[in-house]
């Protein structure tokens, strides 16, 4: 297969590449298109086999479900069962947005779709390229991160095709996207709406609208052996560089001197070892490789470029990577999330090590 690579801007919505784009969406094809969070992989949503697709295509475990991506509450009345009224709420306040609810499904949404769930999880983004693309499909449409299964999510048409070049038929670049984290995805099927995945829109942002929200355990803990992803991001590892990577937790002048005793070692062990630091605190380092993510005190910058700078490692061909935390806000604790995945819940806590994965 020869994927396409198409040029799409804000000011060139209606043009013939979005048209193209829509025709082999709506065809069965796979076509990768930026939203506002990352890049995602699209595939018709009600249609099984070209879901199959992305699923062959990703790599990716058929029981992880994919999201279905709309421009309208009216697309949604067809895919969800029951609207409960914090769904309306949450949808008023931040759709279109970087935001997923999950519902119950109706018997329009395919099993294929949902991973074998009786859910679906749906988003409205607010990309203007990806609203475009949508419409032009004329469906909903299925869109994991358009990335090899467990590789760091895209946030730029280069990453897209460093990983799927050849298993898609489209990949539209519109260039960088501007969050560079994954939509906060919130269950809204129980009494008490649940976040299973954290993002750009926060805990507290959601408490503002509708009140106290739970945590699943898997945002906080790793997942245990058995357990089925009710949603992207639950189960599997995720956003992982080649290399073993480890998150130091603690304060920052504890995280820098036990990231600075872990150099040593690696060294004495003849490895190539890179930091994954912050602005602040990049020039305490000797290291043969150096990744600043952003500024600590501008968490945006950090989820802007985490996932960019996950792949720069694999360029450069490390064999470990030591990577300072984030928890000093509500952003932050999206920003972990990813990293613990990355890392497969391999940390080092200043004075001792916590492995529950690796």
């Amino acid at each position: 297969m020869i994927t396409k690579l198409v040029r799409i801007d804000e000011l060139h919505m209606d043009g013939p590449a979005v048209e193209e784009a829509g025709r082999v969406l709506a065809g069965g094809g796979l076509v990768a298109f930026p939203t506002e969070t990352v890049y995602g992989l699209g595939a018709n949503g009600l249609d099984e086999e070209a879901a199959a697709k992305i699923y062959a295509a990703k790599g990716r475990p058929s029981d992880n479900p994919l999201i279905l991506h709309i421009t309208s509450m009216e697309e949604l009345y067809p895919l969800a069962e029951e609207i409960p009224q914090t769904a309306f709420a949450l949808a008023e306040a931040f759709w279109p947005g970087p935001m997923t609810l999950v519902f119950r499904k109706t018997a329009r949404v395919p099993y294929g779709v949902t991973g074998g769930l009786d859910t679906v999880a749906v988003r409205m983004p607010s990309h203007p390229v990806a609203r475009a693309v949508i419409r032009a499909a004329g469906v909903p449409i299925a869109a994991p991160s358009a990335n090899a299964s467990g590789r760091p999510s895209p946030t730029k048409a280069l990453h897209v095709l460093e990983d799927l070049d050849g298993r898609v038929d489209m990949v539209v670049d519109g260039g960088t996207v501007g969050i560079g984290l994954e939509s906060t995805i919130i269950d809204v099927t129980g009494g008490r709406p649940t976040i299973l995945r954290p993002g750009y829109i926060t805990e507290e942002m959601l408490a503002s609208v509708i009140g106290e929200v739970a945590l699943d355990a898997a945002v906080t803990g790793e997942p245990g052996a058995g357990v089925r992803p009710r949603a992207p991001g639950m189960k599997y590892r995720h956003y992982a560089p080649r290399a073993e990577m480890t998150v130091f937790l603690g304060s920052p002048a504890q995280v820098c001197a036990a990231i600075e005793e872990a150099l040593q070692r690696a060294a004495e062990e003849g490895k190539r070892a890179g930091v994954l630091c912050t602005e602040e605190s990049e020039r305490f380092y000797e290291a043969p490789v150096k990744k600043c993510a952003g500024r600590r005190n501008e968490p945006e910058s950090v989820a802007r470029s985490l996932y960019d700078v996950l792949r720069a490692f694999d360029r450069e061909q490390v064999d470990c990577i030591f990577s300072e935390s984030f928890e000093e806000n509500p952003l932050g604790g999206a920003i972990m999330n990813r990293l613990l995945k990355a890392a497969g819940y391999r940390t080092v806590t200043c004075g001792g090590i916590s492995s529950s994965g690796g």
